[in-house]
């Protein structure tokens, strides 16, 4: 998403924004005068002041500033309209940008009222008569910009404020016939789609097609604009793509008929045990008039993953209309994909786009009434800089404490280790969870022993239970080894007094709480440290697969990641002996398994002390670099599953940075994040191994190079054309004097650092630059490659745009037919890039109005 940004009076400029940093912006809603509005050309070249529509954009960038915004948004000049893929990509972002701005500004030039606030309020007759009959009520595209925005306030052209929609609605209902729950936000779930497309009914567009268009946000779907279809023809597309988008979900229904959701990543566990205080003491602390957000706080393996995961399991037995919502918060990278997994459970529409705030959409879809009743489960919510810090790389930006959504029917549960960052969440609203008794801990036991026979042994069985401390992760998994070798208590405690008594430093520092260690070891170490002996010795496949995660992230870990074993049969053997000792959980859908946090740092403990932890690191890199997807589309699903472990094992300083197959997979990560429109964090690890490379290979290696040119393309991306430019520059000219721009390992390399700096000239507003550099690779492909090769096609669609923009109508108009006529040759009449630049060149053909041209359909090509 393209911002203005104030740098002082009557002073912008156009800044790049992922829309998951979340920033806050105004953003304006008008109508347009054909010639006079101010437009992203205008503001780049630093034209349009004298148009009269400058003056809306001083007024709404005055307003903003006024309301504490540094950042405001206006269509005719943050939407680059000459770029069509950009133009496709606006319209079905249009509603989430509008409905996620924190104040949308109307200005209506044909309503006249220059009193103060007290003169509008008393003489509302003098302008309502007005109000009325505004233009604004009746365009197609002010219809989403009326319903999406929480806040929208209107002013006269005098910029003097007539009130918001809430203080409005009963006139604006009179107006538009819309219903007030509809402008009230409710959601559209609520109100069938050809009563929603009877809001537009009464209204007209510019373009035909746009009276469709417009309502894409408000039927909750995406499509490409295809303008020259007609409206009967794109209504029918958007018929389509709404029975696509509508197909029935699953799932039992509140009493209004909504569908209740149990987003919960784990089985009920059949062997929980007591709790009941507890879960009764939280249930009603969740649930009651009061504060809606609780944490439950304790030693790690103490129980707070189980307590929580029965309490979702009651809820949703007790509480039939409420949704239960589970998101790991183990770190940034793993909770950003358990939000994104929500997003696409709630059927939040946008929430794939690759600049879309995954976060921000689910807390506002969940904030608003119609959401309905909801419980939302924060597990492992440990890191307090995680959730105080702020989450974008610019000061003011949310941090992740903001991101919680707020409703009188929500409810908000954490569990963490840390008291500091829980007191933080949940205010005084905390629930300390303690050891268990040892009458709560010997049915716990019970439970989980094959032989319950066992505990006929009361002296031993109380014995085993004060070494284990009472701690139920440490009983389970004393339990599950017990029953693995079928041996006695007393045998057991015969192996724990052989072991040494030492507090495992690394867990130590993790509990924060050393007074719970009851002056022995740890005891999840303890149980650890005999457990994996024996797996070591009886299923050395499990042993590797445990060291391998240890070195990657413990949540949601893809089967697919873990190296092949002998066979098929062994690797599902080694993965059903860890979870029979406890130490991994498998997730419902069986395709990824979660090793215990404790269990994660008490074996890369143990490596350390046996000099394995960097091998097995270096082990871990090579399979993820072998293993990790390319940044394709198709592949998206794969490499986001494998984006937290790609990070996980890079932050790690155990092994040399410069190693071939860590900085291979670092550019992987790189590409996969640029992909997914992380731009900021693609840039640091494009730093990184750039760095690497040219301490490693020299600036001028071609490797080298190419890192440069990612480089250069997420500043790029950023909108911060001045680093891309110096970058590809420099990537060009040294292309060109070490290899030649015909040398045929680097032809096209060079050609692409030609077109990427020439891209950069054109976003700059530098038509004569762009089209200087434009015309050379043309040049270069034609005679290098061939006419008919992709690459030659794409340059001549690049300087056909080029033309176009610098004003050199017919010029652009006849190469883009010889690009057109060579696409569908080439490509055929279905690919994306024949039907882009057809597209443009029938809206370029129509904007000529001193030359009739017979525009011809795709298939006349």
């Amino acid at each position: 998403m393209r911002l203005l940004k104030l740098n002082g009076p009557d002073e912008y400029s156009l800044v790049q924004a992922p829309t998951h940093n979340n920033l806050a912006y105004a953003i304006l809603s008008h109508t347009w005068t054909e010639g006079q509005e101010v437009t992203y050309q205008d503001v780049i070249t630093g034209t349009g002041k004298g148009k009269s529509g400058y003056d809306k954009i001083k007024f709404c960038a005055e307003q903003a500033a006024t309301d504490g915004f540094l950042y405001f948004w206006v269509d005719t000049c943050c939407i680059n309209k000459s770029d069509s893929t950009e133009l496709t990509t606006a319209i079905n972002s249009m509603f989430r940008w509008y409905r996620n701005a924190k104040k949308c500004y109307v200005y209506l030039k044909d309503v006249s009222e220059s009193g103060d606030k007290a003169a509008i309020q008393t003489n509302q007759v003098r302008w309502k008569e007005a109000f009325r009959g505004s233009r604004w009520f009746s365009r197609g595209w002010t219809l989403q910009e009326l319903i999406a925005p929480t806040v929208v306030e209107f002013f006269s052209k005098e910029g003097k404020l007539l009130g918001d929609k809430a203080a409005l609605e009963s006139i604006i209902h009179d107006i538009t016939g819309i219903p007030t729950r509809a402008l009230r936000g409710d959601l559209f779930s609520d109100f069938s789609v050809s009563e929603r497309r009877s809001w537009v009914s009464q209204r007209q567009t510019s373009e035909e097609e746009d009276l469709v268009y417009c309502l894409l946000g408000i039927c909750e779907v995406s499509m490409p604009p295809i303008y020259g279809e007609g409206m009967t023809a794109a209504m029918k597309r958007l018929e389509m793509t709404i029975d696509e988008f509508s197909k029935d979900r699953t799932g039992p229904k509140d009493q209004t008929g909504k569908e209740v959701l149990f987003i919960v990543p784990f089985e009920r566990n059949s062997r929980f045990t007591g709790r009941q205080v507890q879960l009764t003491e939280i249930e009603e602390k969740l649930f009651s008039a009061g504060s809606r957000r609780t944490a439950i706080i304790g030693l790690g393996g103490v129980g707070k993953t189980q307590l929580a995961l029965e309490l979702a399991y009651q809820v949703r037995d007790k509480h039939r209309n409420c949704s239960v919502i589970w998101i790991p918060a183990i770190n940034t990278e793993s909770l950003h994909q358990a939000y994104l997994d929500v997003a696409r459970q709630l059927g939040i529409v946008g929430c794939e786009d690759a600049e879309a705030d995954v976060k921000g959409l689910v807390k506002a879809h969940l904030s608003k009434e119609s959401a309905g009743q909801w419980l939302l489960v924060f597990d492992n919510a440990d890191d307090f800089n995680m959730w105080t810090g702020q989450v974008g790389p610019k000061p003011g930006s949310d941090r992740l404490i903001d991101y919680l959504p707020r409703s009188k029917h929500g409810s908000i549960l954490f569990t963490s280790r840390d008291r500091k960052t829980a007191v933080k969440l949940a205010q005084r609203t905390v629930v300390q969870l303690t050891e268990m008794s040892e009458e709560m801990a010997t049915q716990l036991l019970q439970k989980c022993l094959i032989d319950p026979g066992l505990l006929n042994e009361t002296l031993e069985t109380k014995t085993l239970l004060q070494e284990l401390t009472y701690l139920p992760l440490a009983i389970v998994q004393a339990a599950a080894y017990i029953n693995e070798n079928g041996i006695t208590f007393a045998d057991y405690l015969s192996l724990l007094a052989e072991q040494e008594e030492e507090v495992i430093e690394l867990l130590s520092v993790e509990f924060e709480d050393h007074g719970r260690y009851r002056h022995v070891k740890n005891p999840v170490a303890t149980t650890w440290l005999i457990s994996f002996q024996q797996i070591c010795q009886h299923d050395p496949l499990a042993a590797d697969y445990l060291s391998f995660m240890c070195c990657i992230n413990p949540k949601d870990i893809p089967k697919s990641l873990l190296p092949p074993g002998p066979s098929r049969k062994k690797e599902l053997e080694a993965v059903g002996t860890l979870d029979a000792y406890s130490f991994v959980s498998k997730r419902s859908a069986d395709k990824a398994m979660d090793l215990h946090r404790l269990v994660h740092l008490a074996t890369r403990n143990w490596l350390q002390k046996e000099q394995l932890l960097a091998q097995w690191t270096e082990s871990v890199i090579e399979r993820l670099e072998d293993v990790f997807p390319d940044n394709d589309h198709n592949n998206r699903s794969i490499w986001r599953a494998y984006l937290p472990h790609a990070c996980c094992v890079l932050e790690s300083r155990l092994v040399d940075q410069s190693q071939q197959s860590r900085v291979r997979l670092l550019w992987r990560y790189a590409t996969c994040l640029s992909a997914d429109g992380r731009w900021n964090e693609a840039e640091a690890a494009y730093v990184e191994g750039f760095e690497i490379e040219k301490r490693e290979l020299g600036a001028d290696h071609p490797d080298t190079l190419t890192s440069m040119s990612n480089l250069a393309s997420t500043y790029r991306n950023q909108g911060r054309w001045d680093d891309a430019e110096k970058l590809e520059v420099q990537v060009m000219e040294t292309r060109k004097t070490k290899l030649g721009v015909d040398h045929p390992d680097t032809l096209t390399r060079t050609l692409t650092s030609m077109a990427n700096l020439a891209s950069t000239y054109r976003s700059q507003g530098r038509w004569d630059d762009a089209e200087k550099l434009f015309v050379q690779v043309m040049g270069t492909c034609k005679t290098k490659l061939g006419v008919d090769h992709p690459d030659t096609l794409t340059s001549m669609n690049n300087l056909a745009f080029t033309w176009k923009g610098n004003s050199k109508e017919t010029e652009a108009v006849r190469l883009m037919e010889d690009c057109v006529r060579g696409r569908k040759r080439v490509l055929g009449a279905n690919h994306p890039h024949f039907i882009s630049s057809y597209t443009a060149l029938d809206t370029w053909k129509a904007e000529q109005e001193d030359v009739i041209w017979s525009v011809r359909r795709p298939e006349d090509w």
